[in-house]
């Protein structure tokens, strides 16, 4: 016999998945519904001390109490944190993990880093701040749930019944991280996707293509995906739809992800589309810097792009590369070794500039803000090199980069004399709830006056991505913002690696020539 253990999100409990276990059990399956300690009528139960290793231990405990051979257990958007921490502490009775509207957390993240409502997101981040000393999160009001996730397909009576069964969370099942052992790894799992949150299975197969390592665990056979056209809530709009298919995961159903060929390197290991000369490279902290081979400049075209005197004493502009992501904190080599970032690197060097690239720690969604002060620090000593003109820089950004030129954007310093993107993102992409508003250069813009600004963009983007670049176009014309674009009709994302055609290399040099002729 198949049993379910399901775990919803925040500030609800078991109630809430009524209809859905009820046709569960018609269906012949054994269903538990859990209701985690300081949440529902087990409100009185949790205290200041309530965190998730407290919910762990509540789930582990319904799993412990279920004697069915085949135990699916399933987590809706918080609700996965304490399935997988319970999970990787029962593998051996678990058939199947299903991810309904959730994260992908891995060890050590905690909750509050996919928490959609900005204000407490950081209110929970903040130290001095975090809960206002209460403890709690309250639950919004029935006009704010749309905060949490889209309430597309609620009707009123299901808003309301949501409003009501709400009761406020403990803050530290926000904050304190999620520990796992890695005993998941042989576990099968599911995901359902409810398309009004913005994400899908084509959305995702789009994601795919940019050949990113977390994505590449997804096509594993024992991974499954489904689409539900609702919001965020699921068991109260589309409760029907939802057990059949939370059936069909058990049963081992649902759209596979095709891998890609396992000989094949990921697009950001391909050779740089540019044969561009090596040049020195000194390696400082997270920051590397490529330094033209030329001591006196002349020898490369365009090497003194503001007329600065060509002695061997006379400072360079420089250029800092700025790359994507998340990119997981295991992923070796590390960006600033993949051979785009190399090629960018060596070719501006050879061009007279100084190029410099650098590890930012952009690893989740989460991790903007940090990622953001690492190009700070970066930018700070790039400036104070002797051997750079400290008031002749640009900032180059791509691809998940993209979003951390909003900073520089939105108040543009006077030694920025150039900001270029690169097939960048431009917005939050669906399913990025978690990611502050102050990373949003569609905004920005407001604030850049006539900082030159050169993009470069692919004619084969990914639908959602060319959607922000689209939006980001149509804000810049608005502003009258000082934009080159510079088009690449057949390029892919990744296009100056995985592209090694005449249009991606003259893409390449038009870009790399503009920035350096505002330098």
């Amino acid at each position: 016999m198949t049993a379910f253990v399901l775990v919803s999100g925040p500030f609800t409990g078991g109630e809430v998945w009524r209809e859905v276990a009820a046709r569960l059990e018609e269906s012949g399956a054994e269903v538990y519904p859990a209701t985690l300690t300081g949440l529902g009528e087990r409100r009185e139960a949790g205290g200041p001390d309530t965190g998730l290793e407290t919910h762990i231990e509540d789930v582990v405990r319904l799993i412990d109490g279920v004697e069915a051979t085949e135990l699916v257990i399933v987590g809706h958007d918080y609700g996965i944190h304490p399935v997988l921490g319970a999970a990787d502490r029962r593998p051996e009775r678990i058939a199947r993990i299903v991810y309904l509207d959730a994260g992908l957390p891995q060890d050590g993240d905690a909750a509050v880093q996919l928490v959609p409502d900005e204000e407490v997101r950081r209110r929970l981040l903040d130290p001095a701040d975090r809960d206002g000393g209460t403890g709690w999160i309250d639950p919004p009001a029935a006009d704010g749930w749309q905060r949490w996730g889209s309430t597309a397909g609620l009707s009123e009576e299901a808003l309301a019944r949501l409003t009501g069964l709400a009761s406020p969370q403990p803050s530290a099942t926000f904050t304190q991280p999620l520990r796992l052992s890695g005993a998941l790894a042989a576990v099968p799992t599911s995901g359902i996707f409810c398309t009004e949150s913005g994400m899908s299975i084509a959305k995702l197969e789009g994601l795919m293509t940019l050949g990113m390592p977390q994505f590449k665990a997804l096509a594993d056979p024992r991974v499954s995906f489904f689409d539900l056209d609702t919001g965020h809530w699921p068991m109260l709009s589309r409760p029907d739809e939802l057990a059949e298919l939370l059936l069909g995961a058990a049963a081992g159903e649902g759209h596979r992800l095709a891998a890609a060929p396992a000989q094949e390197l990921p697009g950001y290991l391909r050779p740089f589309v540019l044969d561009v000369p090596e040049q020195t490279r000194e390696r400082i902290g997270r920051v590397d810097l490529y330094l033209p081979a030329d001591p006196d400049g002349a020898g490369a075209a365009g090497a003194n792009p503001a007329g600065a005197t060509d002695t061997a004493a006379a400072p360079r502009p420089a250029v800092l590369f700025v790359h994507g992501g998340p990119v997981p904190e295991t992923v070796r080599p590390t960006p600033r070794d993949w051979t785009t970032y190399v090629g960018y690197g060596r070719y501006a060097a050879s061009q007279g500039v100084i190029g410099a690239t650098l590890d930012h720690r952009l690893h989740s969604l989460a991790d903007y803000p940090l990622a953001a002060a690492d190009v700070a620090e970066a930018v700070e000593l790039l400036r104070a090199d002797p051997r750079v003109d400290g008031d002749r820089i640009a900032l180059w950004f791509f691809s998940g980069g993209g979003p951390l030129s909003a900073d520089w954007l939105s108040a543009p310093p006077s030694w920025l004399r150039c900001l270029a993107v690169t097939y960048p993102i431009l917005a939050p992409l669906p399913g990025w709830q978690g990611v502050d508003s102050r990373f949003r250069p569609v905004d920005a813009l407001a604030g850049a006056g006539r900082l030159p600004v050169v993009l470069t963009r692919v004619g084969l983007e990914v639908t959602e991505i060319a959607a922000t670049v689209e939006e980001f176009v149509a804000a810049a014309e608005a502003r009258d913002t000082d934009l080159q674009v510079i088009d690449v009709p057949h390029g892919h994302h990744g296009f100056d690696t995985v592209d090694p055609t005449d249009e991606s290399r003259a893409a390449v040099e038009q870009a790399v020539h503009s920035v350096l002729g505002h330098l």
